[in-house]
Protein backbone atom coordinates (compact mmCIF):
# COMPACT_ATOMS: atom_id res chain seq x y z
CA UNK A 1 0.00 0.00 0.00
CA UNK A 2 1.28 3.37 -0.99
CA UNK A 3 1.77 6.77 0.84
CA UNK A 4 -1.35 8.93 1.00
CA UNK A 5 -0.77 12.24 -0.63
CA UNK A 6 -0.84 14.94 1.72
CA UNK A 7 -1.15 17.62 -1.11
CA UNK A 8 -1.43 17.29 -4.77
CA UNK A 9 0.42 18.42 -7.41
CA UNK A 10 -0.44 21.80 -8.77
CA UNK A 11 -2.82 21.02 -12.27
CA UNK A 12 0.37 22.99 -14.23
CA UNK A 13 1.91 21.23 -16.96
CA UNK A 14 5.68 20.56 -16.76
CA UNK A 15 8.66 19.41 -18.00
CA UNK A 16 10.98 16.53 -15.89
CA UNK A 17 14.66 16.30 -16.96
CA UNK A 18 16.62 13.19 -14.87
CA UNK A 19 20.34 13.89 -14.68
CA UNK A 20 22.84 12.44 -17.07
CA UNK A 21 24.41 9.24 -16.01
CA UNK A 22 27.08 9.25 -13.44
CA UNK A 23 29.99 5.93 -13.26
CA UNK A 24 27.09 5.04 -10.14
CA UNK A 25 24.38 4.52 -12.14
CA UNK A 26 26.54 2.28 -14.72
CA UNK A 27 27.41 0.52 -12.14
CA UNK A 28 23.95 -0.38 -10.46
CA UNK A 29 24.49 1.59 -7.15
CA UNK A 30 22.00 3.90 -5.52
CA UNK A 31 23.52 7.20 -5.18
CA UNK A 32 20.94 9.43 -3.16
CA UNK A 33 22.87 12.36 -1.71
CA UNK A 34 26.03 11.51 -2.70
CA UNK A 35 27.68 13.52 -4.45
CA UNK A 36 28.69 11.83 -7.58
CA UNK A 37 29.49 14.13 -11.16
CA UNK A 38 28.71 13.01 -14.89
CA UNK A 39 30.83 10.65 -16.50
CA UNK A 40 31.63 11.15 -19.86
CA UNK A 41 28.49 9.31 -21.61
CA UNK A 42 26.09 11.58 -18.95
CA UNK A 43 27.60 15.00 -20.74
CA UNK A 44 26.66 14.02 -23.53
CA UNK A 45 23.22 12.60 -23.22
CA UNK A 46 22.94 16.27 -21.20
CA UNK A 47 23.66 17.82 -24.09
CA UNK A 48 21.24 15.89 -26.17
CA UNK A 49 18.61 16.71 -24.02
CA UNK A 50 19.86 20.11 -24.27
CA UNK A 51 19.41 19.80 -27.67
CA UNK A 52 15.95 18.33 -27.82
CA UNK A 53 14.63 20.90 -25.43
CA UNK A 54 15.80 23.63 -27.28
CA UNK A 55 13.85 22.22 -30.36
CA UNK A 56 10.75 21.74 -28.39
CA UNK A 57 11.28 25.96 -27.59
CA UNK A 58 8.87 27.89 -24.95
CA UNK A 59 10.86 26.79 -21.25
CA UNK A 60 10.71 29.40 -19.67
CA UNK A 61 11.99 28.84 -16.22
CA UNK A 62 14.38 25.93 -14.52
CA UNK A 63 14.44 24.64 -11.30
CA UNK A 64 16.77 22.16 -10.15
CA UNK A 65 17.88 20.12 -7.54
CA UNK A 66 21.71 21.56 -6.39
CA UNK A 67 23.65 18.27 -6.38
CA UNK A 68 26.51 18.36 -8.92
CA UNK A 69 24.87 15.59 -11.39
CA UNK A 70 21.35 17.79 -11.83
CA UNK A 71 23.21 21.40 -11.40
CA UNK A 72 25.37 20.28 -14.31
CA UNK A 73 22.60 18.36 -16.31
CA UNK A 74 20.73 21.70 -16.09
CA UNK A 75 23.49 24.33 -16.62
CA UNK A 76 23.85 22.63 -19.99
CA UNK A 77 19.79 23.08 -20.79
CA UNK A 78 20.35 26.16 -19.46
CA UNK A 79 23.25 27.34 -21.63
CA UNK A 80 20.94 25.78 -25.27
CA UNK A 81 17.98 27.72 -23.71
CA UNK A 82 19.39 31.08 -22.56
CA UNK A 83 17.95 31.02 -19.41
CA UNK A 84 19.46 30.82 -15.91
CA UNK A 85 18.87 28.01 -13.27
CA UNK A 86 16.99 28.44 -10.11
CA UNK A 87 17.86 25.77 -7.60
CA UNK A 88 15.20 24.23 -4.81
CA UNK A 89 16.99 22.23 -2.36
CA UNK A 90 13.96 20.23 -1.77
CA UNK A 91 14.35 18.36 -5.56
CA UNK A 92 17.95 16.94 -4.20
CA UNK A 93 18.10 12.63 -4.41
CA UNK A 94 16.29 10.80 -1.10
CA UNK A 95 18.36 10.08 1.48
CA UNK A 96 19.30 6.52 0.93
CA UNK A 97 21.10 5.78 4.22
CA UNK A 98 23.09 3.16 4.26
CA UNK A 99 22.10 2.04 1.29
CA UNK A 100 24.28 4.67 -0.74
CA UNK A 101 27.06 3.44 -2.92
CA UNK A 102 25.62 0.13 -2.23
CA UNK A 103 24.13 -2.40 -5.29
CA UNK A 104 20.84 -1.46 -6.11
CA UNK A 105 18.59 -4.14 -4.10
CA UNK A 106 14.93 -5.34 -4.23
CA UNK A 107 14.14 -2.98 -1.31
CA UNK A 108 12.25 -0.28 -3.40
CA UNK A 109 8.48 -1.75 -3.38
CA UNK A 110 9.12 -2.19 -0.06
CA UNK A 111 10.13 1.33 0.83
CA UNK A 112 7.58 2.73 -1.34
CA UNK A 113 4.94 0.71 0.73
CA UNK A 114 6.27 2.12 4.04
CA UNK A 115 7.44 -1.37 4.98
CA UNK A 116 11.00 -0.50 4.88
CA UNK A 117 13.37 2.27 4.94
CA UNK A 118 17.03 1.76 5.14
CA UNK A 119 18.87 2.70 8.22
CA UNK A 120 19.67 6.40 8.11
CA UNK A 121 17.34 7.08 4.90
CA UNK A 122 14.24 9.33 4.55
CA UNK A 123 11.24 7.08 4.15
CA UNK A 124 8.90 7.37 1.18
CA UNK A 125 6.24 9.38 2.11
CA UNK A 126 8.57 11.99 3.37
CA UNK A 127 10.07 11.82 -0.38
CA UNK A 128 6.98 12.12 -1.60
CA UNK A 129 5.44 15.33 0.30
CA UNK A 130 9.02 17.30 -0.41
CA UNK A 131 8.80 16.28 -3.64
CA UNK A 132 5.17 17.42 -4.36
CA UNK A 133 5.98 20.73 -2.81
CA UNK A 134 9.01 21.09 -4.51
CA UNK A 135 7.93 20.81 -7.86
CA UNK A 136 4.63 23.27 -6.65
CA UNK A 137 6.83 26.17 -6.11
CA UNK A 138 8.40 25.40 -9.37
CA UNK A 139 5.17 25.71 -11.52
CA UNK A 140 4.55 28.64 -9.26
CA UNK A 141 7.17 30.59 -11.47
CA UNK A 142 6.55 31.83 -15.09
CA UNK A 143 5.72 28.57 -17.53
CA UNK A 144 6.72 26.63 -19.18
CA UNK A 145 8.74 25.56 -16.30
CA UNK A 146 11.48 22.53 -16.48
CA UNK A 147 12.57 20.59 -13.28
CA UNK A 148 15.75 18.86 -13.52
CA UNK A 149 16.21 16.20 -10.71
CA UNK A 150 16.41 12.74 -9.65
CA UNK A 151 14.95 9.14 -10.12
CA UNK A 152 13.64 8.26 -6.84
CA UNK A 153 12.39 11.56 -6.78
CA UNK A 154 10.67 10.90 -10.06
CA UNK A 155 8.92 7.64 -8.32
CA UNK A 156 7.58 9.91 -6.20
CA UNK A 157 6.03 12.43 -8.49
CA UNK A 158 4.76 9.27 -10.65
CA UNK A 159 3.08 8.35 -7.60
CA UNK A 160 1.24 11.85 -7.85
CA UNK A 161 0.69 11.77 -11.01
CA UNK A 162 -1.81 8.20 -10.39
CA UNK A 163 1.12 5.87 -12.28
CA UNK A 164 2.98 3.01 -11.01
CA UNK A 165 6.31 4.45 -8.70
CA UNK A 166 8.25 2.05 -8.92
CA UNK A 167 9.35 2.49 -12.25
CA UNK A 168 12.86 3.27 -13.59
CA UNK A 169 13.39 6.66 -15.36
CA UNK A 170 15.84 6.94 -17.93
CA UNK A 171 18.95 9.69 -17.60
CA UNK A 172 18.61 12.83 -19.75
CA UNK A 173 15.11 11.94 -20.87
CA UNK A 174 12.94 15.16 -20.95
CA UNK A 175 9.30 14.18 -20.19
CA UNK A 176 6.46 16.10 -20.44
CA UNK A 177 4.05 15.66 -17.49
CA UNK A 178 0.52 16.81 -18.13
CA UNK A 179 -2.53 17.05 -15.48
CA UNK A 180 -5.81 14.90 -17.28
CA UNK A 181 -7.89 17.59 -19.32
CA UNK A 182 -11.16 15.72 -18.33
CA UNK A 183 -10.51 16.58 -14.55
CA UNK A 184 -9.45 13.03 -13.40
CA UNK A 185 -6.77 11.88 -11.38
CA UNK A 186 -4.33 10.20 -14.15
CA UNK A 187 -1.60 12.60 -15.12
CA UNK A 188 -0.37 12.44 -19.02
CA UNK A 189 3.71 11.29 -18.61
CA UNK A 190 5.07 11.06 -22.00
CA UNK A 191 8.57 11.34 -23.26
CA UNK A 192 10.24 13.68 -25.81
CA UNK A 193 11.71 12.29 -29.20
CA UNK A 194 15.19 12.61 -28.45
CA UNK A 195 16.63 15.04 -30.81
CA UNK A 196 19.75 12.91 -33.26
CA UNK A 197 22.87 13.12 -31.97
Amino acid sequence: MAPVLAESLNRIPFWFLRHGETDWNAEGRSQGRTDIPLNSVGLLQARRAAKTLAGIGGIATIVASPLVRARVTAEISAEALGLPVEFDEDLQEVNFGEQEGQPMGDWYDDWIAGQYTPEGAETFAGLLARAVAAVNRATARPAPVLVVAHGALFRALRLAFGHEPNVRTPNALPIRCEPPADGGRVWEVTPAELAPE
